[in-house]
């Protein structure tokens, strides 16, 4: 046999078990950071699972008054939502924060396209305000105007 060409071979063969060496520490270290990314995915859906039965238990619920569905406002927490409100009553609280200052149900009623003129249409902003109030989402002043909560 040639020595050199011997050579040559074991000296392909280091070469060889140098990069086995390397690419085995390598493909360690990819399936450890696999095995780590399925783990943080698992806990992820957990989480996402937990914080979605947490939105949906303080989610406004229908409830049933006098045999009719309606739609229960939740009260108000530091930490609450106004997603968690119904589209309408979210309609209302943005109008009156938009407001320059205190504002009659009357001028709520124009921001939102309501004929004020007819009272049969007013009364029931006039009481989803009243509503907000109650629930903590907005304050009536004793003139009778509402405004946000401080």
């Amino acid at each position: 046999m040639d020595p050199e060409l011997l050579e040559r071979i074991t000296a392909r063969r280091a070469e060889l078990d140098e990069r086995e060496e390397l690419l085995a520490k390598e493909l360690a270290e990819v399936r450890a950071e696999r095995d780590e990314l399925a783990v943080a995915e698992r806990v992820l859906e957990r989480v996402s699972e937990q914080l979605a039965d947490e939105r949906a238990s303080a989610a406004p619920a229908p409830g049933q008054v006098g045999g009719r569905a309606v739609m229960l406002i939740p009260h108000r927490t530091p930490d609450m939502e106004e997603t968690l409100l119904p589209p309408d009553y979210q309609r209302i609280l943005a109008t009156v924060r938009q407001a320059a200052g205190p504002v009659m149900a009357r001028q709520v009623g124009d921001a939102l396209g309501i004929d004020v003129s007819v009272r049969s249409k007013l009364e029931p902003l006039r009481g989803k305000l009243v509503r907000l109030v109650d629930c903590g989402w907005l304050r009536k002043l004793p003139d009778g105007r509402f405004t946000t909560r401080l």
